[in-house]
């Protein structure tokens, strides 16, 4: 048999048929969907007299649109409201399990699929949500789908799709202090940039990505799409199964057993071939922060925003563009750069490992007077587990705000926007203009770092300060 590599082991099973010269017809383990891009879908079925094919293979969460203060009063934003009570509406209607305001396995949907264990190796996930990806971290196909897309999951479980061309990105050594999983995949996609990877299912391999725990895991394959992937993607190892062992929908006796003996499968044959590859030294990471408006406009937090010379003619319009709405000029650094907001959350940077990494760097210290300091857990169950060990008294004393669940302020589609004209240090995944609301102006980093610039004001490197 010719070597396969991880992602055609999975493909090839899943493929129902092919079409000639044509797509083909993918069939689907998991579909999560959420109050956003679902209510034209279920619409879609509705006009057709069409019920939910298989609607136990289906998880719904409310998320994008939740307030994260004061959950158990009613929504306050009137299209918010709309679309929660909408999906709860629908998910009565068509059976399928909600895990809604209130209910304690409510969260962002790509944190609750793997903290459940509903998210498991080998399976094909996807969600009306470009950050599908994140799944990918356990051994998945999973991928953003488009609401016409949605539909055609709910009622046939299955999907017309095109393979995607592979691209495998080693990083290989150990990571230097203060740097994690967010600026291994902020130093990818800088140095491919924001469409390097388009086209392609790409699968992280490498010591430090083997070296990495699955909550990082989760945090890299998150960010695939930001360079334009279809899909990320990690093997699975005895990282992901002792992360998964014991969790609510794993499967448990003889069944795990079963489960094992596949996934112990899930690997890249020695001799596979990919379409492209990039070898990274994970030394040569130091702590990133980006300071344009899309993800690839990054740079070591050391360092310089790249001079106008450097940049490629047919880039320049759109660089220079991108530093008048972020308020900074050709050549500076951002090191110093005092901030207005701290966001710690998203589909990202918001399990609990997260917390207890930004609750050890902060314990003892205060935030400083003019930031305002937002902590938005990715899930109920974070949100307990936080309160369980004390990291909400820890981030109390030290002047921040432990919100409840919810996207939050990663988009401007919930209560919690940044102010026009401030600057947000964020560890979630986009800086597009107005992402975190209208004109409001964003630097990624990693938990870490902002962190950091939650007690300095400023935008600071966090190596200087553990």
């Amino acid at each position: 048999m010719d070597p396969k590599t991880l992602f055609e082991k999975i493909w090839d099973t899943h493929v129902v048929k092919t079409i000639e010269e044509g797509p083909s017809v993918l069939y689907i383990d998991k579909h999560l969907i959420h109050e956003v891009t679902s209510p034209q879908a279920f619409r879609g079925l509705e006009e057709r007299g069409l019920p939910v094919f298989r609607p136990y293979q289906i998880v719904a969460t409310a998320d994008h649109n939740v307030p994260t203060e004061n959950q158990h009063l009613p929504i306050k934003e009137a299209l918010s409201r709309l679309q929660v009570e909408t999906l709860d509406k629908n998910c009565k209607k068509f059976g399928i399990e909600l895990y809604g305001l209130g209910h304690p396995y409510q969260g962002i949907v790509h944190v609750i699929g793997p903290e459940l264990g509903i998210t498991q190796p080998g399976m094909t996930i996807v969600c009306g949500d470009s950050h599908t990806s994140t799944h990918g971290a356990f051994g998945t196909i999973a991928f953003g789908i488009g609401t016409s897309e949605v539909e055609m999951v709910m009622a046939t479980q299955c999907l017309m799709a095109t393979r995607p061309k592979l691209m495998r990105i080693n990083v290989e050594g150990k990571l230097n202090a203060g740097v994690l999983s967010k600026d291994i995949i902020l130093y990818i996609i800088s140095k491919i940039s924001a469409s390097g990877a388009t086209g392609y299912a790409v699968e992280y391999a490498g010591s430090a990505i083997r070296a990495l725990s699955m909550e990082g895991r989760m945090t890299i394959c998150n960010m695939s799409i930001e360079m334009g992937a279809r899909c990320g993607m990690i093997a699975p190892d005895e990282t992901t199964f002792a992360y998964m062992k014991g969790r609510k929908f794993a499967p448990q006796g003889e069944a795990w057993d079963r489960s094992m003996a596949q996934w112990k499968t899930l690997y890249t044959d020695r001799g596979a071939e990919f379409d492209a590859e990039l070898n990274i030294d994970a030394a040569q990471i130091e702590p990133m922060i980006t300071y344009g408006t899309n993800p690839g406009m990054g740079i070591g937090i050391s360092g310089h925003v790249p001079n106008l010379r450097d940049i490629e003619e047919k880039e320049k319009t759109s660089f220079e563009k991108s530093l008048s709405y972020m308020g900074l000029e050709p050549g500076m650094g951002i090191k110093g750069k005092k901030v207005d907001y701290v966001f710690i959350g998203s589909c990202t940077n918001s399990r609990i490992e997260d917390l207890r990494l930004v609750a050890s760097f902060v314990k003892g210290k205060q935030k400083a007077k003019d930031v305002q300091v937002w902590i938005v857990p990715g899930s109920k169950q974070v949100e307990q587990q936080a309160h369980l060990e004390g990291i909400d008294r820890i981030f109390e004393e030290a002047g921040f705000i432990l919100r409840q669940p919810g996207c939050s302020a990663c988009l401007g589609m919930n209560e919690d926007k940044i102010p026009a004209g401030k600057y947000c240090i964020s560890t979630s995944n986009r800086n597009f203009e107005g992402r975190q609301g209208p004109n409001a102006r964003t630097f990624l980093t990693s938990p870490l770092t902002a962190a950091a610039a939650a007690i300095t004001g400023r935008v600071s490197d966090v190596r200087e300060l553990i």
